[in-house]
């Protein structure tokens, strides 16, 4: 194995999730990859569905190719106690969503902003939801940029 092989290995391995693994986790993930990358750490990033759906909400695809993240190669993914166990880290977006600890993976719920509670839709709905996960996103990439020093 390589050193960069035994590296890619020790990165952090952070799961979203979400209901239908077509919006909010499918969002933070690329998120996330793009704010590490700006950051310059290595961190192993996926999504899953508690219920997944057929396909990626259009609006999250196109809100986020907005700040310049490609998610529409992405697809929907069935959320396992395998990944839970996987993960150093399960972030569960908004309060659909409910995932039982596996194996000791410490889960982490993100109340995210609803702006249709506000009677806010559409695209302007969507860049909201973009921009509060893209603030914790950013923190939690600083979080374990810290620890990793």
């Amino acid at each position: 194995m390589t050193p960069d092989q035994t590296h890619a290995t020790t990165a952090p391995r952070v799961l979203f999730v979400c209901v239908r693994n077509g919006g909010k986790s499918q969002m933070a993930a690329g998120l996330m990859r793009q704010s590490a990358e700006r950051h310059g750490l290595d961190v192993r990033v996926s999504s899953a569905g508690t219920r997944a759906g057929d396909e990626l909400n259009a609006l999250s695809v196109a809100s986020l190719a907005e700040v310049g993240i490609d998610i529409s190669t992405s697809r929907t993914r069935q959320l396992t106690d395998d990944d839970v166990r996987a993960a150093d880290l399960v972030v569960v977006l908004g309060r659909e969503a409910h995932v039982d600890p596996v194996g000791g993976t410490p889960v982490e719920v993100w109340e995210t902003d609803e702006p249709s509670q506000r009677g806010i839709e559409g695209v302007e709905r969507m860049n909201l939801i973009r921009d509060d996960i893209a603030a914790r996103t950013d923190a939690l990439v600083q979080e374990l940029a810290a620890s990793a020093s």
